[in-house]
């Protein structure tokens, strides 16, 4: 088992826009350099990618929720 981490300190989304569907949901498989999420800092939209590949088996935080720099945010098992 694995967990990303936060890159930087912002808001923490998992999808593209509003409505849109999510990145990646519990159960998706990801790949190490996917797009996972999506990090806001000063209104800038900052890609999360994946650092390992695997199966996402969950969320540590929900979306909208802001995060620090480090904060694990998904664990992935396979990596």
């Amino acid at each position: 088992m694995a967990t990303i981490k936060a890159t930087m300190p912002g808001v923490f989304y998992r999808c593209p826009s509003p409505g849109a569907e999510p990145y990646v949901a519990e159960g998706s498989d990801v790949s190490e350099g996917q797009t996972i999420a999506l990090i806001e800092v000063m209104k800038t939209f900052n890609e999360v990618k994946a650092e390992v590949s695997g199966t996402v088996t969950k969320f540590l935080i929900a979306d909208g929720d802001e995060v620090s720099m480090g904060q694990d945010i998904m664990e992935v098992d396979g990596a």
